[in-house]
């Protein structure tokens, strides 16, 4: 190997090294509160990787964030930054609900495709708004995705309060949707996963997700043109590429896959739109394409980490004397705060390999 490709190896581990150093120092956070950082991690790690409650929960909490990072990395090729894909994905849950409400007497066949379709197409339209205002006025995509998802989270709360709730209920959630518009849970298919535990084969309509914005990004004319245009806008325009159209297409795009977290939610898990029920998704959305480095694959990686930071916070919450599972809230701020500066770390592993012999 060459000292260039050398260069290029270490530094592609950035991402790597600066979840390393955020790992440090919740080590030393958790130091200065008082306990051992290797029992505190033990706990964090091996409860998240315990079979099968431990695996089937992180399975459970990576599939929305495999969505919603996909949708944010989508975005970023195209050299837009969506904010948007928490009301994206509430709108795409609302609107799931509501037709599999509305198409209860519908045989699954037709009920479950069609409650896909419409999580899809909502979260895509809630997305394309976006996507205009920014083409056809210049909008910025920051602030109009932010608005939006105001805009969302109100339609959705007044619509479910005053249209789809059951009388008497003390929680703002609508119906349940009918019974032919459930999804299986894995459990029923791998041996030694109970069915109690929520992941579903939205999960498997996740892991398909990124393979198909693989193949968009980097095998068809429209990824091309999409890249081409987050690469360089006026070099697309000059080629012949319609940037305004990527960045609609982008940004459609991007919310159709946020609002795919609404298929594992309201088909697979709780059978009802319930108001808040995203703990954060299309936000956390954001650190998991940086760290995956908005690549299909690293996306996958990456929520499967912050899956596992989320199912083991809570037995840290419970089994250590001084540490909350707001550590796994640290941890997740930290590492965005590093890979904002990945650059430095970047620098660093290449003059490291730069000082090395060629491989």
């Amino acid at each position: 190997m060459t000292k260039l490709g050398s260069r290029w190896r270490w530094q592609a581990l950035a991402p790597l090294a600066a979840l390393v150093a955020a790992f440090a120092v919740g080590a030393l956070l958790v130091l200065l509160v008082g306990d051992d950082p290797l029992t505190t991690y033990g706990l964090l790690l091996g409860s998240a990787l315990s079979w099968p409650d431990g695996i089937g929960y992180t399975l459970f909490y990576a599939t929305p964030l495999i969505c919603t990072g996909l949708a944010v990395a989508l975005a970023f090729r195209c050299g837009l930054f969506n904010i948007g894909a928490e009301g994206q994905l509430v709108a795409a849950a609302f609107a799931t609900a509501w037709v599999g409400i509305a198409g209860a007497g519908l045989p699954a066949w037709v009920l479950v495709p069609l409650c896909i379709a419409t999580a899809f197409g909502t979260g895509a339209a809630w997305g394309g708004i976006a996507g205009v205002l920014k083409a056809r006025f210049g909008a910025h995509e920051v602030i109009t995705t932010i608005m939006l998802n105001f805009v969302a989270a109100g339609l959705a709360s007044y619509f479910t309060q005053y249209r789809l709730r059951k009388p008497g209920d003390a929680i703002l959630e609508t119906l349940p949707i009918g019974e032919s518009g459930h999804i299986a849970r894995l459990g029923r298919f791998i041996p030694g996963l109970p069915v109690r535990i929520p992941v579903s084969v939205g999960l498997l309509l996740a892991l398909a997700a990124a393979a198909a914005t693989a193949a968009l990004l980097w095998k068809t004319r429209w990824g091309y043109a999409i890249r081409a245009t987050g690469a360089s806008p006026e070099a697309a325009e000059y080629g012949g590429i319609s940037t305004r159209s990527q960045i609609v297409l982008a940004m459609a795009l991007s919310g159709g896959l946020a609002g795919l977290v609404a298929v594992g939610e309201v088909l697979g898990y709780r059978y009802r739109y319930y108001d808040g029920f995203s703990s954060g998704y299309g936000f956390t959305g954001i650190a998991v394409a940086l760290l995956g480095r908005n690549r299909p694959l690293g996306v996958v990686a990456a929520a499967l980490l912050f899956g596992a930071l989320q199912r083991g916070g809570l037995f840290v919450d419970i089994f250590t004397n001084h540490v909350s599972k707001d550590l796994v809230v640290v941890l997740q701020a930290v590492v965005i705060l590093f890979l904002a500066a990945e650059s430095v770390f970047r620098g660093g592993l290449g003059r490291l390999a730069g000082r090395g012999k060629p491989l």
